[in-house]
Parts: C-alpha cells; sequence; structure tokens
C-alpha cells in the first residue's frame, strides 16, 4: 500500500524536477502559483499535504500536464 508520505515526496520530487528544468526559483513558481514561497518549499519537500487547487495551480505554472505517483 503506497502511503501518505511516500504520495506527498514523490509529488514534491516531481515539482522540483519540473522546476529546475525550466530553471525557475521556487519563489517563482509560489508567485505564479500564487502561494507562499516558504509554503511552496514546503510541498516541496513532501512536508505539507496541501489543497488539489494548490496542486492544480503549482502544476500549471510548472507546465505539467501530467502528475505519477509511483
Amino acid at each position: 500500500m503506497i502511503t501518505d508520505e511516500k504520495i506527498l515526496k514523490d509529488l514534491g520530487s516531481q515539482f522540483k524536477q519540473a522546476r529546475d528544468l525550466i530553471r525557475f526559483k521556487q519563489s517563482e513558481v509560489a508567485e505564479a502559483a500564487g502561494i507562499n514561497s516558504s509554503y511552496y518549499a514546503q510541498i516541496e519537500r513532501g512536508e505539507v499535504n496541501t489543497t488539489f487547487a494548490n496542486v492544480y495551480r503549482i502544476a500549471k505554472a510548472l507546465n505539467i500536464k501530467n502528475i505519477e505517483i509511483n
């Protein structure tokens, strides 16, 4: 069974990989998604379980079309 912790870590890792690919700073992604930059950093590290709305806005800011949890 996949744990919540694993889901959050995988999601954060995908956000970081996408951010690195487009060479954005965390603050730039946070601003584009309309969230606080320190909160975005926590999401990227898998430390918080954020809302679906935030996941959607972050994915849109990073131009992510599909999210896959392994």
